[in-house]
């Protein structure tokens, strides 16, 4: 089972920033995400969503090929190719898998303008080494299925930007 988890930050890139260096994590298998999407407020107040994966330009990919595989065997593998990728494309769009597209842009309407947001289903992490990478980036936990407990640690951590008490320096 995967854990979603909304962080918001006050720039309206850092979310993509994160989701950057997050992607780095999981080629080091550090973490693994089911989905990784990022919303953006802009000055202007638009809200943009951005996917990790364009499940419309996969399905017309992953359609075209049937279709032209199978336009080949009936001797039309013109018309095979625009069919299938007619159907592929039209299967990605109205197919949805990670994060609810209309949850994302409901929480995204009550962010502040120049803001954005990361929202992540986490299948397996590291947390210690995952933690370390991200908590420079900051941010403000907007939900989370995680245990109250582990909410507020991970609320510690990016408020405190990953320096514990003991290590922050004193002011004399």
């Amino acid at each position: 089972m995967s854990d979603l988890i909304a962080v918001a930050y006050d720039d309206e890139y850092k979310a993509e920033e994160v989701r950057l260096a997050l992607m780095k994590l999981q080629k080091e298998h550090l973490i693994e995400l089911e989905d990784a999407a990022v919303v953006i407020k802009d000055q202007k107040g638009k809200v943009k969503l951005n996917q990790a994966i364009n499940l419309t330009a996969a399905g017309a990919a992953s359609g075209g090929f049937w279709g032209l595989l199978i336009g080949t065997l009936f001797l039309s593998p013109i018309f095979g190719a625009a069919v299938g990728a007619a159907g592929g494309a039209i299967g990605g769009a109205l197919s949805d898998i990670g994060v609810d597209d209309d949850f994302m842009k409901d929480l995204g309407e009550s962010m502040t303008p120049g803001s954005s947001a990361l929202f992540l289903l986490v299948r397996k992490v590291t947390p210690d080494k995952v933690l370390d990478d991200v908590a420079q980036y900051g941010g403000k936990v907007l939900r989370t299925s995680l245990s109250k407990d582990k909410e507020a640690q991970l609320q510690e951590v990016l408020s405190n930007r990953g320096i514990s008490l003991e290590e922050a320096p004193s002011e004399t």
